[in-house]
């Protein structure tokens, strides 16, 4: 069952190329004499008019064979202006170049299919604006954007993408903030972004976040108002005065204009739930309390009166092993600064590190109200990812993040999906041209020597990657039928002869020249692009099987030590 899976799966993909062929051919005009997918005895025959429809019993291949005056068939004189060699060399050129052309563009439509699934869009309202990024002064959370450039937008996904295409270019936003509308000016800033294969991005980004932070507080002293009315770091604002608290701007709107009133909090602590689910994974249960907290009367915000902070810059867990463990960070410090630069959110030491070079940096923290300076070496951090062969924690450009932040967020009520326009579409052009460079940069690095010959799949990993996505769900099978169509588009227009690339170089030869490659110069270069796809074709396979015994090996080290 699984191979009549994957031969169904291959000849969508080769039935997309060949259709690219025989489309263009009978606009043209040209005599399509076969339209076959697969190669071998024939399964499935059906004669048309003039062209005969056949399915053959491998199907790792296809093609469509036109009336050709140099093939051994006699051409009749009403067909000779039919045949693919009448026709201009600009109608040629279309109807080799549809083959790949159709199995680049017909991902666009796999693609368009996924995205259009897609559900649960959060509204473009802000939530966070970071400190010292482009937005900081302009945009304030609560704020929603309701266009750019005059572009009409309803989800924060159009946003992003609308700022990350814009890197240093000044974006005019509209915004409706309280009763108001308003247009606010912003030039995202410049971030470069890590790819594939060593490969860097230009994107813009402006410092905005959805969803509002939760009421988890962070109490910076021992002796603040809420540390002695028992409140600690991490817990969960749940009321206030009876008043239900959601996110932190709504803790904050409580106590804004209290000045030394005594008022009930109620709150949820998280607590660590030893050997939960047999050490499988840490599990926290929430303990509720009540608190008395009495702010002070003077103070000219919150957290002055009160003690209480954000808690974005809390460490809720130091994994051990990590840089920042061998370091001295441990949970529950507060991050202030790294090299002297105040940090105003997780996101700007996360970016901190990602930008600075690998060697020592000294980071200073607040520990129970006394000040520390811890040395951390991001450079130990390479050896550290080496070591565990990658599987580290979250990345902030190079650098393996082993402390982390609790810092869950209350998102808006989702609005209603997008069109197809706005958001589909972007969106898989977007992937699209993405899986296209990906491809181009690994076939550069393989031809450069960067990349081995090993890593030339064939058939086999075909059959593996199908099988796998399609346990997964039909949403990865069609990203995966995306990706292996655009690498078999790619591939044919390589410019070896026998393929459609080729073809296509036989052509801007004449196109130069201004008269056909002679028939014994195109014979003998297709004899020797056989040989190489042959070749080729001979080394994939064997990069399959060893991929194949490697993983059998393994299995059974596993299953008799």
């Amino acid at each position: 069952m699984d191979l009549v899976y994957f031969a169904l799966f291959v000849s969508v993909l080769i039935f997309v190329h060949e259709l690219g062929h025989f489309t263009w051919a009978k606009l043209f005009g040209v005599k399509v004499l076969m339209f076959s997918i697969g190669f071998g005895p024939k399964l499935v025959r059906i004669r048309g008019r003039e062209t005969e429809y056949c399915v053959g019993i491998f199907p790792l291949g296809g093609f469509v064979k036109m009336l050709e005056e140099r093939s051994h068939e006699p051409v009749l004189p009403e067909d000779r202006l039919r045949t693919f060699e009448a026709q201009a060399l600009w109608k040629r050129f279309i109807i080799v170049l549809a083959g790949p052309a159709m199995n680049l563009l017909f991902p666009v439509l796999l693609y368009v299919a996924v995205f259009a699934g897609d559900k649960g869009f959060l509204p473009a309202t802000v939530g966070v604006v970071v400190p010292g990024r482009a937005a900081d002064g302009k945009l304030l959370p609560g704020d929603r954007v309701l266009a750019v450039d005059g572009t009409r937008i309803a989800t924060f996904v159009e946003l992003e993408r609308a700022v990350r295409k814009s890197p240093g270019k000044e974006l005019k936003l509209r915004v409706f903030r309280g009763d108001r509308s308003l247009e606010v000016a912003i030039t995202p800033d410049e971030r470069l972004e890590e790819r594939a294969l060593g490969a860097t991005e230009r994107v813009g980004m402006i410092g905005v976040r959805p969803s509002r932070p939760a009421a988890v507080v962070g109490v910076r002293a021992e002796g603040s108002p809420a540390y002695r009315a028992g409140l600690r770091s991490f817990d969960v604002v749940t009321e206030i005065r009876g008043a239900p608290v959601r996110t932190y701007a709504e803790l904050e709107r409580q106590l804004d204009d209290n000045r030394g009133e005594t008022v009930p909090v109620t709150y949820l602590r998280p607590r660590r739930a030893d050997g939960a689910l047999g050490g499988l994974g840490d599990v926290f249960v929430f303990e509720s309390g009540l608190a008395a907290l009495t702010p002070e009367s003077v103070g000219a915000t919150v957290a002055e009166r009160t003690g209480i902070e954000l808690a974005e810059l809390y460490l809720a867990d130091v994994a051990a092993g990590s840089i920042e463990h061998a370091a001295g960070m441990r949970a529950g410090d507060r991050l202030e600064a790294v090299d002297r630069v105040p940090l105003t959110s997780w996101a700007h030491y996360e970016d901190t590190l990602a930008s600075l070079p690998r060697r020592p940096h000294a980071v200073e923290l607040s520990r129970g109200g006394e000040r520390l300076v811890v040395n951390l070496d991001l450079a130990a951090d390479l050896r550290l990812a080496s070591a565990d062969d990658g599987a580290g924690g979250p990345r902030a450009g190079g650098a393996v993040l082993g402390a982390r932040n609790w810092m869950p967020r209350i998102p808006d009520k989702s609005v209603a999906s997008p069109s197809l326009l706005h958001y589909a579409v972007p969106s898989a052009l977007d992937e699209t041209w993405d899986v296209i460079r990906f491809l181009l940069r690994g076939f550069a690095s393989i031809a450069r020597g960067e990349l081995s010959l090993s890593t030339i799949g064939g058939p086999i990993t075909v059959y593996d990657v199908v099988l796998e996505e399609r346990q997964r769900g039909p949403s990865y099978l069609l990203w995966a039928m995306a990706v292996i169509s655009i690498n078999l588009g790619l591939i044919n227009l390589f410019p070896i002869p026998v393929l459609d690339g080729g073809h296509l170089f036989f052509f801007a030869v004449e196109a130069l020249t201004r008269r056909p490659v002679p028939l014994r110069v195109r014979e003998v270069a297709s004899l020797f692009g056989f040989v190489t796809l042959v070749l080729l074709m001979g080394l994939a396979v064997k990069n399959d099987i060893e991929r194949r015994m490697d993983v059998i090996r393994a299995q059974a080290s596993e299953l008799f030590g």
